[in-house]
């Protein structure tokens, strides 16, 4: 017979586990919407290189320059080890690699590990 769990954990125990999951999902919360910052910046950019949006207009210049102060200080030390690849920037692809390296590892070790 399958026993629940919770008769064996001490109350204390489940109330650690409780918040320690909803720190993790709140964590990978952020990640998942830093990962769309980093989308909505990277189509912006081409966006501003196309010549499709103005720069000169007030809201694309708020958003752009949000978008900017949230991601280059994340990018800004991939672009400093990266080697000049002619114009072709691809921090924000490495980025979105490690960020996902990172959510897989709470998926697959910390999840888990918490009760």
């Amino acid at each position: 017979m399958d026993w629940p769990r919770d008769r064996y954990i001490a109350p204390d125990l489940l109330n650690v586990s409780a918040n320690m999951r909803a720190l993790l999902d709140v964590i990978m919360l952020a990640l998942q919407l830093y990962v769309w910052i980093l989308i909505a910046s990277a189509v912006l950019s081409w966006l501003v290189a196309f010549n499709v949006v103005n720069t000169r207009n007030e809201v694309v210049r708020s958003i752009g320059s949000f978008v900017y102060a949230v991601t280059e200080p994340a990018l800004r030390p991939i672009r400093r080890f990266m080697p000049n690849l002619g114009g072709v920037d691809i921090s924000p692809i490495i980025l979105l690699l490690i960020i996902f390296f990172i959510q897989r590892v709470i998926d697959l070790y910390v999840y888990p590990a918490v009760i």
